[in-house]
Order: structure tokens, then C-alpha cells, then sequence
């Protein structure tokens, strides 16, 4: 990714945007293409100096609709907080960190309303068709993030993950998605989904993308992956429920790749987790994200119940229907199991499983709510693993078609080393 001839890449960035026969109306909600143009003047003057601000200088991103931009409403995929939300008084702590560093902020892109879903369907303004097969949804709930990136809208996308948002959209559109550890990047200005389990995280073709566009969110340096020889590392298969009904695509993409670690020397163990089960019980209450997600949306549905996604509203529901003491005692239990998840992964390097249990299912199946349902939980089962246990994730691209993504998971606070396997990984795999 060359960030210079800024201003001529931005001006085919919007292009394709503002192409009626492409996705662009569906995928970028608002398009900020002056401020943008001035952005991309300015980094290519400074180019022309010999000055940079850093690696995204002069880079092409893309926000989701659900980061606060000063002097707009934040409308989160939402027809409610698109007609009723006051404008923000100020930009999101994210965006400012990608202003300060130079990146060219050309759209917000299009989500799953409230963000509460991982198929990337939006009633009210439209589904982006897989960049990878237009009759395919394109995973969400950052559903408009992979599509602006695979279609050249632009270099990175950034997203919110709370149970999947980031890596889910990137594995089903054969792209890169990074879920940091939760409190690496802070949240405020970020319309919430879950206080608990929100994160913030880049999609984009390389793990390189990603590692810079997360080093400049989380406040840090960024300095070049050196990728960690795979030969004796470590990495734990996870058996029971992250391989249970695996669809076939996603089954033998996955039992080639880890023949491919295999063969570069990877030593690895299949693990029983039990603590996936201690999980199910947690969540048998109820959820954390639903509780969070009624508090934060009761009132709209109270008053505008009809004008909500009903796939959405359902889960929001539900989540009103669990009790103060179940809501307090899932949050008392997963901290205990938070701790004992991080002493259990200490002796591996990295836990590996399918991003996905399936590959996109096509826009007009998940037309069906009973099918929307069943598909939803098909999709997020893997990934939320990861935001219950407090871990951090990527999902890397495996040759397949449809795509298939395949998740290094590894212990809080070890991001850096993460995406250090991830680029040796994405190399043994021509990612």
C-alpha cells in the first residue's frame, strides 16, 4: 500500500463509491468526500516535503457508522438515531487518533443496526453484497467495513467487535480482521453495544494493515512486524464445540491449514476445554451483551419498537427479560473464568479454530427470521468465545470459495506477539 498520490487514489476511492453499478451506496452511509480531498492534498504536501506523521499518513480509511464525527448524528444503522440523535459534539477518541496520524477518513460505512448481529443484513438502508459473491451477506455486524476494503473504497476499514464484528465480516470476504485485547483501544465515542465486551479492531488484506492501524487506535508507536519463526511453536486445537458441525467448505479449509502449520513445524495439541462449557452455563442466563444492549436501547424500543430491525429488536427483547440478579451474577461469574482461561492458554503460543463455522450464507436465506436465527449463532459461535474469555484474535484468509477464515487466538495483552504468528501464518498461506 503506497500512501503517496494520495489525492489520485482517493479520487478512485470515490469512484467506486459513487458507482451505481457497485456496492457503494450500501456499503459507505456518508461520504465525506471535501474533507477527505483536503486530507489527501495535505498528506500528499507533506509527502512532497519529506514529512509523515507515521504509517497511516496519506492511507485511505473507512469508520463505521457507529463512531461519533463532530457535528453529526451517530446513527449506528439505525432509521431511529438517524432521525433523533443529536449531532456529537466532538469525534470519537479513535477518529482523532487516525486524523492526528494522517489517514484520509473518506466514509462511514453501513452495519447491522445497533450492531447486534453477525450477518450484516440492514432493513433500512440496504444489505452490501459479499465482495466475494454479491448474492452472499458480507457478515457483520461491520457489514460495510470488508466490503469497502475488498472493492478499492479504501485501505483499512475500522470496525467494533463484541462478539465477532471485525473478525466475522473479514473471514467471509476473504480479508484480515484484528480484535484487540479489549482495553487497548479506548471506546469513548463509540455508540455501545456491551459495556463489558466491546473492542475496536482494523479490517484489511494484511496483517500489516492491521497492526498499523491498531498501534495508532491503542496510542502507541508502530513499529514493523518481525514474524516469529512457526517451526515449535505451540498451537492447541480446540476440540468439542468450536469444530462441532463444521459445513464442509469450512471443514476442509480448515483441515488443510492446520496440515500446512503441520508441515512448517508447528507442534500441535488438541485441547479439552471444559471452561467452554462453565461458558454455555454462564450464558444460559441469558447473555451479557443482550442485558447491556436492553439498557442502553429500552427506551427506543419502548417508544419506536416497529421502526427497529425485528432480528435485532428479538435480541434486545430477550435481553430485557433477564433479571438484575442473573445480569450481576453472569458479569461475577465470567470474571472468575477470565482468570481461569488466561492460566489455562499459558502454555501454548496460540489457540486455532475456524473463524466460522460456515461460509456467507446468500441475503435472500437470511430473509427468513427462523433461518436469520440459526445462521446468526452459526457465525458468532467461535468468535465470542474469544470476547467471553477477554483474549485477543485475528482471522486470516484461507484459500476457499466461498472464504474461510481461520482464528489465532491468543492471552490478553499479548497483541503484539499475535500478530507477529499472524504474519508468518499469513506467509505460509499466501494471505
Amino acid at each position: 500500500m503506497n500512501p503517496s498520490h494520495c489525492r489520485d487514489r482517493l479520487e478512485q476511492a470515490l469512484a467506486r463509491i459513487a458507482d451505481p453499478k457497485g456496492e457503494g451506496s450500501r456499503a459507505c452511509l456518508t461520504v465525506y468526500t471535501e474533507p477527505a480531498r483536503a486530507a489527501a492534498a495535505a498528506a500528499d504536501a507533506r509527502a512532497h516535503a519529506g514529512i509523515s506523521l507515521g504509517p497511516l499518513d496519506g492511507v485511505i480509511v473507512s469508520i463505521k457508522d457507529l463512531f461519533d464525527v463532530a457535528g453529526e448524528p451517530t446513527r449506528a444503522g439505525s432509521k431511529i438515531l438517524a432521525e433523533e440523535a443529536a449531532p456529537a459534539k466532538a469525534d470519537a477518541v479513535i477518529v482523532r487518533r487516525l486524523r492526528a496520524a494522517g489517514a484520509v477518513i473518506v466514509a462511514k460505512t453501513n452495519m447491522t443496526e445497533f450492531a447486534f448481529s453477525g450477518i450484516g443484513a440492514n432493513p433500512h438502508f440496504g444489505t452490501p453484497g459479499n465482495p466475494r459473491g454479491r448474492a452472499r451477506v458480507p457478515g457483520g455486524s461491520s457489514a460495510g467495513a470488508p466490503v469497502s476494503v475488498a472493492d478499492g473504497m479504501c485501505d483499512i476499514a475500522i470496525g467494533t467487535d463484541t462478539g465477532g464484528s471485525v473478525r466475522i465480516p473479514a473471514a467471509l470476504c476473504g480479508l484480515v480482521g484484528f480484535k484487540p485485547s479489549r482495553q487497548r483501544v479506548p471506546t469513548e465515542g463509540a455508540l455501545p453495544l456491551s459495556y463489558t465486551l466491546d473492542s475496536i479492531g482494523p479490517i484489511g488484506r494484511s496483517v500489516t494493515d492491521c497492526a498499523k492501524a491498531d498501534a495508532i487506535m491503542a496510542g502507541e508507536d508502530f513499529a514493523p512486524l518481525e514474524p516469529i519463526p512457526l517451526a515449535g511453536l505451540r498451537f492447541g486445537v480446540v476440540e468439542g464445540l468450536p469444530l462441532d458441525r463444521l459445513d464442509d467448505t469450512v471443514a476442509t479449509a480448515f483441515a488443510a491449514a492446520l496440515q500446512r502449520l503441520d508441515g512448517a513445524g508447528v507442534r500441535i495439541t488438541r485441547e479439552t476445554l471444559s471452561l467452554l462449557d462453565d461458558m454455555g452455563e454462564v450464558n444460559a442466563m441469558g447473555g451479557i451483551s443482550p442485558a447491556e444492549a436492553c439498557a442502553i436501547h429500552r427506551d427506543r424500543v419502548r417508544r419506536r419498537a416497529g421502526d427497529i430491525d425485528p432480528n435485532v429488536l428479538a435480541r434486545i427483547e430477550r435481553g430485557c427479560a433477564i433479571t438484575a440478579a442473573d445480569y450481576v451474577e453472569m458479569v461475577r461469574e465470567r470474571t472468575k473464568l477470565v482468570r481461569a482461561m488466561d492460566a489455562r492458554l499459558a502454555s501454548l503460543d496460540a489457540v486455532v479454530m475456524p473463524t466460522t463455522s460456515i461460509v456467507a450464507p446468500t441475503i435472500a436465506e437470511v430473509a427468513d427470521t427462523k433461518v436469520f436465527a440459526v445462521r446468526n449463532a452459526a457465525v458468532l459461535r467461535n468468535t465470542a468465545l474469544v470476547n467471553f474469555f477477554d483474549l485477543c484474535a485475528i482471522s486470516l484468509p484461507l484459500d476457499a470459495s466461498p472464504p474461510v477464515g481461520l482464528m489465532l487466538v491468543a492471552r490478553n495483552g499479548r497483541d503484539r506477539r499475535l500478530l507477529r504468528i499472524a504474519t508468518a501464518a499469513a506467509r505460509l498461506f499466501g494471505a
